[in-house]
């Protein structure tokens, strides 16, 4: 867990780059928090295509009571140790008329473990709940801000943001199974007031992986 005086600085509203380091295999890693929420800022739209063979549209994903707008990818550690917490919620979400959409911006050219047929592989085997939407140009992570992976955007049912923080605990590794359920209860507040909770904890996780100029 983040010390007093970090997490102070991750809830500046500044990008801040937590943890950086080099491996062996010569690609450089970087763990970065999400800023804080801009309460009441507008979802911007998209079309990008799905894993399911369908093309999806801000309009098409929304729900009733909301929608939550969650950047992904394969390859990271940080979506890894949630991944099931994440369907597990979006379930639960979609059950409460929050809709649901995942969205990929890397530029998989250093990590092909984030390429399409690996986006294919990876909504099957775990049964998505949601569209799993490829952003190739990265024109869609630009527009809402997102710095990486997970980050997740939670809009009320005008589509304003409401929600900017973690899913829980978690890091590379799970927290435990009892831990709070930030997301959840954030999202479901929404669901049922329009508004999300004024106290929100960054997310965490690997850096969007832009492309070169």
């Amino acid at each position: 867990m983040p010390g007093s005086g970090q997490l102070g600085a991750e809830e500046s509203g500044v990008h801040r780059t937590i943890i950086s380091w080099r491996p062996p295999w010569n690609c450089t890693v970087v763990s970065t928090a999400t800023p804080l929420c801009d309460f009441g800022l507008p979802a911007p739209d998209f079309e990008l295509p799905g894993t399911d063979g369908k093309r999806h549209s801000l309009a098409s994903c929304r729900g009733p009571k909301g929608l939550l707008v969650m950047f992904i990818c394969n390859h990271c550690p940080y979506v890894k140790a949630v991944l099931d917490r994440i369907v597990r919620d979006a379930r639960e979400l979609t059950a409460l008329g929050i809709g649901c959409v995942a969205i990929m911006s890397n530029d998989p050219s250093d990590y092909p473990e984030d390429s399409w047929d690996n986006m294919l592989r990876v909504a099957r085997e775990n049964d998505f709940p949601f569209p799993y939407l490829l952003d190739e140009t990265q024109a869609v992570a630009k527009a809402y801000g997102a710095v990486c992976t997970p980050d997740f955007f939670g809009y009320n049912a005008a589509l304003q943001l409401q929600y900017r923080g973690r899913l829980d605990a978690s890091r590379k590794e799970a927290a435990p199974a009892d831990a709070r359920r930030d997301l959840f209860e954030a999202m479901q507040l929404v669901a049922t007031s329009g508004h999300g909770p004024a106290e929100q904890v960054p997310s965490i996780g690997c850096s969007i992986k832009w492309r070169e100029a």
